[in-house]
Formats: C-alpha cells, structure tokens, sequence
C-alpha cells in the first residue's frame, strides 16, 4: 500500500468516527498551522474538525501528484452535502494536501481547498456512491 493510500483510507475511516488507523500514521510530534483560524493545530484538534465535518462531507477520488519517503502530495475530490442544514444543494471542492515525514510517520500537512462549480463525478470516471 502506497503512503497516499494509507493516508486516505486513515482519514476515510476518520469520517466516520475511527481515529484508529489515523493515529498510527501521524508523528507524536505533529503539528499545522491553520491558516483559518490563525492557530497551530494538534492531531486532536484535526479529529476534532474531521468530526465536526464528518455529517456534511465525503471524500471522493483521489490521484497521487508526488510521492516518496520524505513527501506527499494528492489530489482529491469533495462533496459537500450540507441540504440537511441549510436545504442547499450539495457543492464541490478538489483538495491538494501537502504531507511531510518523519521517521516514517506524518510530521506536518498543509490542505488547499478550492470550490468547483460543477460535480467533478460527472467529467471523470467515478461515482459517489462508490465513496459514501
């Protein structure tokens, strides 16, 4: 398995409420700046914020832009359902993560997340469904 397909199955299950394989592939020492909020946030606080979202998002298709030893960095696809809050239709997002290695374990990520004006599922050769 590669290192960005144990990073996405990690937090695939993490959406779900199952930190289990997220904490055995991040760094005791992790750490990120969250440029949102203007605060350094903790692998708690990630799951913490991964809860939060977990009722509203699903991570789609994802494609490996770098790999090795030391680096990461995918793409990935987001579906944003938020009808049961506001009654609005679902949005989209790609998402590029920057993830960096430390003794073989996750010392630092950055996420640039960027809104789609269209469903990504209808141009590519995936579906929803084989996500949720």
């Amino acid at each position: 398995m590669t290192k960005a397909e144990d990073y996405v199955d990690a937090w695939r299950l993490g959406y779900k409420g199952d930190f289990f394989l997220v904490d055995q592939i991040y760094h005791v020492d992790y750490k990120s700046f969250d440029y949102r909020t203007g605060i350094e946030a903790n692998l708690e606080d990630d799951k913490v914020i991964t809860s939060t979202l977990n009722a509203v998002m699903t991570i789609g298709h994802f494609q490996i832009i770098y790999e090795s030893e030391e680096f990461l960095c995918i793409e990935c696809f987001v579906k944003r359902n938020y009808t049961e809050i506001s009654g609005s239709e679902p949005d989209y997002a790609v998402r590029i993560t920057a993830v960096h290695y430390q003794d073989g374990k996750i010392i630092a990520q950055k996420t640039s997340t960027n809104p789609l004006d269209f469903d990504p599922s209808e141009y590519f050769e995936w579906n929803w469904e084989d996500y949720e």
